[in-house]
């Protein structure tokens, strides 16, 4: 069974940081193209950040370019998200997936999501 996990999340303070992790059992990381992705109430979902299997090529949306970094330890089958300078719009569940990145795939896994709050 693959499972995927993300923690990390939390509330933090406009400009603030955050790290999300996201670790995958029944699954080869080293395998996969491997997402983040966030859902806030009334919005759509949307990529944030993609990584490659080896971590050669990497995707941003805009709106976090220059204040997100994603990496990924293929040995610890772990795949993270440095978030920099939150503001209240990154407000937002997180998700990590595999296999479909910026655009989902539907045999792709998903996690169980990590909230974030970005609030005074």
């Amino acid at each position: 069974e693959v499972q995927l996990v993300e923690s990390g999340g939390g509330l933090v303070q406009p400009g603030g940081s955050l790290t999300l992790s996201c670790s995958a059992s029944g699954l080869t990381f080293a395998d996969y193209t491997v997402g983040w992705f966030r859902q806030a109430p009334g919005k759509e979902r949307e990529a944030v950040s993609c990584i490659t299997a080896h971590g050669g090529y990497t995707y941003y949306t805009d709106s976090v370019k220059g204040r997100f970094q994603i990496s990924r330890d293929n040995a610890a089958n772990t795949v993270n998200l440095q978030m920099n300078n939150l503001k209240p719009e990154d407000s937002a569940v997180y998700y990590c997936a595999s296999r479909g990145c910026p655009v989902p795939d539907r045999f792709g896994s998903w996690g169980q999501g990590t909230e974030i709050t970005v609030s005074s």
